[in-house]
């Protein structure tokens, strides 16, 4: 096992216990989806941004050059969020650092489920997680660092 991977999930699973919002609506979404829309079209970035609560989609977008595959990794990746509780990234780094891979070791239909970069539980202190944002289109680590940033700096404003 690698120290790098060992170094992420230590930085991803800090980034996990950080951020914990107050509250999470529908409101927050659009806001928070439209803030990472405008910073997505600033740079160019060919992403599939994506919000929910629970089940219910509550903000999606898609971009120049981004493309329907990156909506079936959006949803994936979100699975995973969802039945973990914890980043998408995360749970990929997690098997790694255990010497496993999640494709074969997860036990899950890798056309439903993606322990890739890039889905970050919504978790609201005293409650949970609640939700998922996310992005597809860039390479993983950076579909994760653009949601980490992106949550992270709508959590300050709450």
């Amino acid at each position: 096992m690698s120290d790098d991977v060992l170094e992420t999930l230590a930085r991803v699973e800090a980034e996990e216990r950080e951020i914990v919002l107050p509250r999470f609506d529908v409101k927050d979404a659009w806001t928070l989806g439209s803030r990472m829309r405008d910073a997505a079209v600033a740079a160019e970035l060919p992403i599939v941004i994506g919000i929910s609560l629970g089940e219910a989609r509550l903000f999606h977008t898609a971009l120049p050059g981004s493309s329907a595959d990156n909506d079936g990794w959006l949803e994936r990746k979100a699975r995973v969020a969802r039945r973990y509780g914890r980043s998408s990234y995360g749970v990929g780094l997690a098997f790694r650092a255990a010497g496993r891979d999640f494709d074969t070791d997860g036990r899950l239909d890798t056309s439903v489920f993606a322990a890739h970069g890039g889905v970050f539980p919504i978790t609201i202190a005293g409650v949970g997680v609640v939700g998922t944002v996310g992005v597809s289109g860039l390479p993983q680590a950076d579909d994760h660092a653009f949601v980490v940033s992106h949550l992270r700096g709508f959590a300050a404003t709450l």
